[in-house]
């Protein structure tokens, strides 16, 4: 009885191909919203999610309290130190410590000055791995800084590949930095994320002597030797930074990010990120329902008769309802699969262009079979809801009175 709705409905749907093409419309569009902007967010996630377990669950960070905008560390009231850095290097549990500076620093080529942000690789083989596998950088061309190098710097992608200054530097280049000459001895290939391919490293005691760095650090990396006491190594980092900062409970002047923590508060964005769009498709389907009802009741007007009929050859107002709803429904359903199809077709495109633009880039398109079927369902579901009132009133009509119009 069903199946002969169902066919019934789709017989109605060939009579009315452009009103049901115009009817969809509201639908697919909110639904093709929905699709390709969360899964392009969850591909996101999912993404960065894998580079943090990459990096390792063994990798913390400590910086300063920011009292401002810039890179990390910059705007802190009172820097991270040596003191600290020797002060973390003693707990338990810590298997090793990696200094950080991110700078500003001017970049000098062809008599064109550019002020960059910049970053050091630490002189220690053990912890200059843990930098160079969180920052996940790969060569182009050239070689990576050597411990010990003097005057010698590493280059993000842009100067090797974009018109940044005049003439696009190469290896072997010489370049001038706050007034000091380097040799470029390598170029990173391009990176997902825009920031690194602007870059330009140093070693860190070339960098220390270049700006005069006596006694401040703007970032610890700290890799502790088992995950699973991460909480108690951190309160004893903690402990030990306040000694060392002179500070009390409460009052701290730091700041130490797990693994956990920086997925969470990801994970905490990209949901409201999420949330919003759902809002604004919901917008859009809630438009999308009210045409399929105008529909709807257009149809019952147009086929009173035919509704008369129905009624009596035997139909019943059950009869007549189901009909009704179930066409409004396949409507929603239309509009929902043609959103899909939309959907995926966008957030591959802007996928391809992610990475045609970026290189090999973290914005990935992931497609759950959650929700492909929640939105296929959620738009049967807003068909349905918007035909209950038409469909009540197709129902309603006395057999007589529906055959004389």
């Amino acid at each position: 009885m069903i199946w002969d709705y169902f066919l019934f409905s789709l017989q109605s749907f060939r009579a009315r191909k452009t009103r049901t093409f115009l009817t969809t419309l509201g639908i697919f569009i909110g639904i093709a919203a929905v699709v390709s902007l969360i899964s392009l967010s969850s591909g996101l996630e999912e993404a960065i999610v894998g580079q943090f377990s990459e990096i390792g669950t063994d990798i913390l960070t400590v910086q300063a309290a920011e009292t401002g905008y810039g890179p990390p560390g910059s705007t802190a009231a009172k820097k991270l130190t040596e003191d600290d850095f020797e002060a973390i290097e003693k707990v338990k549990g810590v298997k090793n410590v990696a200094k950080r500076y991110i700078r500003v620093i001017n970049l000098e080529f062809k008599d064109e000055i550019k002020y960059i942000y910049t970053t050091t690789l630490p002189e220690k083989t053990e912890v200059r791995k843990i930098v160079l596998d969180a920052m996940n950088l790969e060569l182009v061309e050239g070689r990576m800084l050597k411990i010990g190098d003097k005057n010698k710097v590493v280059i993000g992608n842009n100067y090797y590949s974009q018109n940044v200054f005049p003439k696009k530097i190469r290896l072997r280049d010489d370049v001038l930095i706050n007034g000091k000459e380097f040799e470029v001895v390598g170029i990173l290939e391009k990176a997902g994320n825009p920031q690194l391919n602007g870059i330009v490293l140093f070693n860190e005691e070339t960098f220390e002597e270049l700006l005069g760095i006596e006694n401040e650090v703007d970032l610890l990396i700290v890799q502790i030797d088992n995950p699973d006491n991460i909480e108690k190594i951190t309160k004893d980092m903690e402990k030990a930074l306040r000694k060392s900062r002179d500070v009390v409970r409460g009052k701290e002047d730091f700041g130490i990010q797990t693994p956990q923590e920086a997925v969470e508060a990801l994970t905490s964005i990209l949901g409201v990120i999420q949330a919003v769009i759902v809002g604004i498709a919901g917008i859009s389907l809630i438009v999308g329902g009210i045409g399929i009802m105008n529909t709807m009741y257009t149809s019952v007007l147009e086929r009173t008769r035919e509704i008369g009929i129905m009624k009596s050859i035997g139909a019943k107002n059950s009869d007549i309802l189901v009909i009704f709803l179930i066409e409004s429904g396949i409507l929603g359903l239309v509009g929902g699969g043609i959103g899909v199809i939309l959907g995926v077709g966008f957030s591959k495109l802007v996928e391809v262009g992610a990475r045609i633009a970026l290189g090999p880039s973290i914005l990935q398109a992931s497609f759950s079979l959650f929700l492909i079927l929640g939105s296929l369902g959620f738009a049967f579901l807003v068909g349905m809801v918007s035909g209950i009132l038409p469909a009540k009133q197709a129902s309603d009509l006395e057999p007589v009175e529906a055959l004389r119009k």
